[in-house]
């Protein structure tokens, strides 16, 4: 199926990442292709872009992108899992990593998995529909406090108990299986003030499917990785859509003695962006560099650098 999704921020990823010809990057949300395609035409024939998603439907709908650029390789995979991507691709260290964190159009558009509160399908929300478990069952699993955590937490809702304790009233009469099903649940249980253009269901919705599928957990710990697959001087750009990605990225970059924040704020969408594409209206994009490694001397190790260098030592 042809893709539905826009790449965000496109002009800045290029920017910050700074990809040049012969350079090996790594897109780690291979998403729509519009960021992979973007880096691909950037570092040509003598470069290489490693591009990984833990979407099979995703993976797979990236043939044409795999035929059109030879260099491109697709791999399913949690971005967190890189290193052993790499070590299997024969590459030590990548000159360049982007994340664009979150879901693609693409997904939300399809009402097979559930994603979407605007249209009634399976309630589903796992970007690999083979591991772990779907929504549903966890809605039938979970009790009433940790219904109400897991919403309050992620969703950052402030109705959570309220929605928990209607979804578990509910579940005693007939199970809550489709996304229709749990949206006009929550539309019920949450306010919705006038001229407030987002869905009550919103929060809700993404809450549960950062919990299916583990996303902040996956984040700190590629957090915890990346910095080490990052050949000297390679740049590390995230993008993400909510404090909850946001705020351990802006840490990690400020206070992670291997990196170099390169943003002191984050960049946002222009107004022309936005209204092109409104789905990238919260986007926030953060790089970082990685530091040249240095001997406890502070020697700089890279080949042909002698420089005495200010930079903190790494064990």
């Amino acid at each position: 199926m042809p893709t539905t999704h826009i790449p965000v921020l496109p002009d800045e990823v290029l920017q910050w990442l700074a990809p040049r010809p012969g350079a090996v990057l790594v897109d780690g949300t291979l998403g729509g292709g519009g960021h992979t395609r973007l880096l691909a035409e950037q570092v040509g024939d003598a470069g290489r872009v490693i591009a990984l998603d833990r979407d099979p439907t995703v993976v797979q709908a990236a043939r044409p992108l795999v035929d059109a650029y030879p260099r491109v390789s697709v791999v399913q995979a949690n971005y967190a899992d890189l290193g052993q991507v790499l070590a299997a691709a024969g590459v030590a260290r990548a000159d360049g990593i982007l994340l664009d964190l979150g879901l693609s159009s693409d997904q939300l558009a399809d009402p097979r998995r559930g994603f979407s509160f605007e249209q009634d399908g399976p309630l589903d929300l796992r970007f690999d529909p083979n591991r772990g478990e779907p929504a549903w069952a966890l809605l039938e699993r979970w009790n009433e406090r940790t219904l109400a955590d897991v919403i309050y937490q992620f969703g950052q809702e402030r109705f959570s108990r309220r929605i928990a304790r209607r979804i578990v009233q509910t579940r005693r009469q007939h199970p809550i299986r489709t996304s229709g099903q749990l949206a006009d649940l929550v539309r019920r249980c949450v306010p919705r003030s006038r001229g407030h253009r987002i869905d009550p269901a919103t929060r809700t919705f993404q809450a549960l499917r950062i919990a299916v599928n583990g996303e902040i957990e996956s984040l700190n710990r590629a957090l915890a990785v990346l910095p080490d697959l990052l050949l000297p001087g390679g740049r590390l750009v995230i993008i993400a859509f909510h404090s909850l990605e946001d705020r351990p990225v802006k840490q990690a970059f400020r206070q992670d003695p291997r990196l170099e924040n390169l943003t002191r704020k984050p960049i946002r969408p222009t107004a022309a962006e936005v209204l092109r594409n409104p789905r990238s209206r919260s986007a926030k994009l953060r790089a970082a560099q990685r530091r040249p490694k240095v001997s406890p001397l502070g020697e700089d190790l890279r080949p042909g650098v002698s420089a005495r260098l200010e930079t903190r030592a790494e064990p």
